[in-house]
């Protein structure tokens, strides 16, 4: 398995030296450098790489900025490289790997690649998963349907999210999923509502389903999850559009591209 990477940083000889680095690990390939954010997003839209190291402060956009330049396409793993500590937590609610400080040691270097070698592992065993089941689904469809069966009631069940951690206001908030009503997307936040209460998280809606259920939580329009268990009446809209009245009495439209999808959980 090969990591392509990408370099990102507008001191030259903090990326020579990250580079000679990662010379001693023969898995890693550096495919392109940039000195900026707006270089570094061009270089992640055309190499698609599986890795960036990024540092925060740089001219124009900084490193934060590249990563909310990435809503758009499949992003690669980051790992923020700076000689600045007070972005740590920032960092980590990005969903960064790991967050390193320069100068950057070679012990500590080795550690996040292991955590890099073991996310693309774990991706790459989902992505083929995935696409097995796209195969069966179109020569084995009976097959496909068993698998289906047998994953959800087995133990992959349990890798979705109990809990939510959400830092608000200075403070730690942990939500039970089983109170979350719906989750709107604002920008590049969601705002998550348990029916009195209305929590902010950073993080992107396309990463925040892959965390939950989707025998429980649905995405019934572009910007809106529902938690399905917390629907008491399905109401008939014009143009084969429709509402879902939610425990808390809220209305929710649902969109005609996805009202399949709900009709399949909601009877």
């Amino acid at each position: 398995m090969t990591i392509r990477t990408i370099l990102v940083d507008d001191e030259p000889l903090a990326t020579q030296g990250l580079r000679l680095r990662l010379e001693a690990h023969d898995d890693v390939e550096v495919v392109a450098t940039a000195a900026n954010g707006r270089e570094a997003i061009r270089a992640i839209k055309t190499h698609k790489p599986d890795l960036v190291f990024l540092d925060i402060q740089m001219p124009g956009f900084d490193g934060f900025s590249v990563i909310s330049g990435m809503m758009e396409v499949e992003p690669p793993l980051f790992v923020f490289v700076t000689a600045y500590n007070e972005h740590a937590l920032r960092a980590f609610e990005a969903q960064a790997v790991d967050y390193l400080m320069k100068p950057v040691e070679e012990d500590r270097l080795a550690a996040t690649l292991d955590r890099v070698r073991q996310r693309l592992t774990e991706k790459r065993g989902a992505e083929e998963a995935e696409r097995l089941k796209e195969a069966l689904a179109e020569h084995a469809p009976e097959a496909a349907e068993e698998l289906a069966d047998a994953s959800s009631e087995g133990p992959a069940s349990n890798r979705f999210e109990k809990m939510i951690n959400i830092r608000d206001q200075g403070q730690i908030f942990r939500v039970d999923v089983d109170t979350i009503e719906r989750i709107d997307a604002a920008g590049d936040y969601m705002c998550i509502q348990t029916g009195d209460n209305t929590l902010i998280l950073r993080e992107t809606m396309k990463d925040l389903e892959k965390r939950l259920d989707p025998r429980r939580f649905q995405r019934v329009h572009r910007s809106t999850i529902v938690n399905l268990d917390l629907v008491r009446q399905v109401k008939p809209h014009t143009n084969g559009e429709c509402f879902l009245v939610l425990d808390s009495g809220a209305q929710v439209k649902v969109s005609r591209s996805y009202r399949d999808v709900v009709a399949r959980f909601v009877h």
